[in-house]
């Protein structure tokens, strides 16, 4: 049985995302709250340069039937949507393996509840967050450009509707129909009309801006250094910038979340799934809603007046450089979809990297350990972070809280790898 123990003051270590809203959601509810963050302030992270989707409708995992031996035709080819630098990596090696056993049929289904859960909370979240969010709730286009994909799609848009998430099937027209603004060279597309999209920088502006409001405490550039530890609990976060007391706390950094838990005993496998974006600035064409480009695996998102394409996943370990190649990628399969678009649009685009914490199953880890009485870990979102951020706060701040998870999943444990 669990000691009930003192949460006032609570140290959320991470100021992405994820970390922000837990933040929030813990001082609203009138706790004591120091955000520990080993980058400057405002720093172009992985919060900061993704696509800015909010999205229900993505409830299929990453470790999802038929990925293998796709990531397999994929993973040699640098241009292609994932890829994986050669390299001998034993926790590599053990992802991979732990991902080939999670890509099941009947894994997916169960993950599948559990995500479409996981994006309707945060769906209602944001909408009570009280605060300008910026996100338009006009829908998602899954774009296809073979009649092949749409038709596999079309089986997506059935799951879905089990699911009690609507999905509409549209040919070509009806594509162009729904989004006149740009032209598209597609068989037709998925229109999922609870999705939405936002400015993920305007966003953790916002976020960052109301948490000074409400008196919580930033620890910029303090790299975790350890834990200060009393039997079952933690009393500190050891830094670089010294010590931060705290009664509870929270692992929330992402990719640096793994090393950080394993010298508290802890297994979060993950690998840093790097991926890139192209913002445009006065780009030719802006449409109205987001969309995905189904074959090449690339987000398209206005922002504002400007148009951002994210996409590729590359598992490179935690180098943070450009590959040439990737941006490649990504500039040939704008065009393809968007026949508007030149390569040279592109020319002079300073590319933008971050490094996204992917566990092996495709499910984030969000929960208290076992092994700890006043530890909570929320990371592994992969591509999903902006989009699942404010159901993990609830989630985290409710079982700090003492309360009963709104999502009482065990395939969300942070015990759930043990080796």
């Amino acid at each position: 049985m669990r000691r009930t123990v003192d949460h006032h003051r609570v140290v959320i270590v991470g100021a992405g995302v994820v970390g922000l809203c837990t933040a929030l959601n813990c001082a609203r509810r009138g706790m004591s709250v120091t955000i520990v963050e080993r980058n400057a302030a405002q720093r172009d992270g992985c919060s900061f340069g993704n696509a800015g989707m909010v999205v229900p409708s993505h409830f299929i995992p990453l470790a999802a039937p038929g990925m293998v031996k796709q990531g397999l035709k994929w993973m040699f080819n640098p241009e292609s949507p994932f890829y994986i630098r050669p390299r001998f990596d034993w926790d590599l090696l053990k992802w991979g393996f732990r991902f080939t056993r999670a890509a099941t049929e009947s894994r997916a289904r169960a993950a599948a509840t559990v995500l479409r859960d996981l994006g309707l909370l945060s769906l209602r979240e944001y909408e009570s967050l009280g605060i300008e969010t910026g996100l338009h709730r006009d829908g998602l286009l899954m774009l296809c450009r073979h009649q092949q994909t749409l038709d596999e799609e079309a089986e997506v848009a059935e799951a879905a509707h089990a699911l009690g998430i609507p999905a509409e099937v549209l040919d070509a027209d009806a594509t162009k129909r729904r989004d006149p603004t740009i032209t598209m060279d597609v068989a037709g597309s998925v229109y999922f009309p609870l999705d939405g999209h936002l400015s993920p920088s305007r966003l953790m502006t916002t976020l960052a801006t109301e948490l000074a409001r409400l008196k919580a405490t930033f620890r910029y550039d303090s790299a975790v250094t350890g834990f200060a530890i009393e039997g079952s609990r933690l009393r500190a976060v050891q830094t670089s910038t010294g010590d931060v007391p705290g009664d509870q706390f929270v692992i929330c950094s992402g990719i640096w979340s793994s090393p950080m838990a394993y010298q508290l005993g802890l297994k979060l496998p993950m690998q840093a799934g790097k991926g890139y974006s192209l913002t445009l600035s006065e780009p030719r064409q802006l449409p109205t809603l987001c969309s995905i480009c189904t074959e090449a695996r690339l987000a398209v998102t206005p922002i504002g007046g400007q148009l951002r394409f994210a996409g590729t996943m590359e598992l490179s370990g935690t180098d943070e450089s450009i590959s040439a190649s990737r941006v490649r990628g990504i500039v040939k399969s704008v065009g393809d979809y968007f026949p508007e678009f030149r390569p040279d649009d592109f020319d002079g685009v300073r590319p933008w990297s971050g490094l996204r914490p992917v566990s092996p199953d495709g499910l984030p880890y969000i929960g208290r350990p076992n092994r700890w009485d006043n530890l909570f870990v929320a990371t592994g979102h992969a591509m999903m972070g902006v989009s699942l951020a404010p159901a993990t706060a609830k989630i985290v701040a409710d079982l700090l809280a003492g309360q009963p998870s709104p999502i009482p999943s065990p395939l969300l444990s942070p015990d759930r790898y043990r080796w």
